[in-house]
């Protein structure tokens, strides 16, 4: 039967097979540690010198971090992935699920909460910038 063991070095579990064992639970443990690895390595992500943790919903730097909404979260994500200026309409169809054509200031007002945020704890006013063709890092 397999049993848990806390690793010295890791904030995460890893199972430990108690010889002897069968195929079924050697199979559980090996997709319980994809599992485990796979949701680690899809949580953390790179942003420019930063790490977004979203299970936590942190950006972090040095050691420094603040807290993020999950919109906060997407529209982050959302920049990173479109690898080119985001227009305040796509951010608006993508993130809140607005008409394109919505008259609001959503964007605009998250946008300037989160640099608030981010200049405040990292002294960064340049990570997010904004063009005429929209919103990239």
């Amino acid at each position: 039967m397999a049993s848990l063991q806390k690793s010295a070095n890791s904030k995460f579990f890893d199972q430990v097979l108690s010889l002897p064992t069968t195929p079924n639970e050697l199979n559980n443990v090996v997709e319980s540690c994809a599992a485990k690895k796979n949701f680690s390595k899809n949580s953390s992500i790179k942003i420019k010198e930063y790490f977004l943790n979203k299970n936590e919903k942190k950006l972090v730097k040095n050691e420094r971090f603040i807290i993020l909404t999950e919109k906060e979260v997407q529209l982050l994500e959302l920049l990173l992935n479109k690898k080119k200026p985001v227009s305040k309409s796509d951010i608006l169809s993508e993130v809140w699920k607005y008409a394109t054509d919505a008259d609001t200031h959503t964007v605009e007002t998250h946008i300037y909460r989160l640099r608030k945020k981010i200049n405040e704890t990292f002294s960064d006013e340049k990570f997010i910038t904004n063009s005429k063709e929209g919103y990239c890092f």
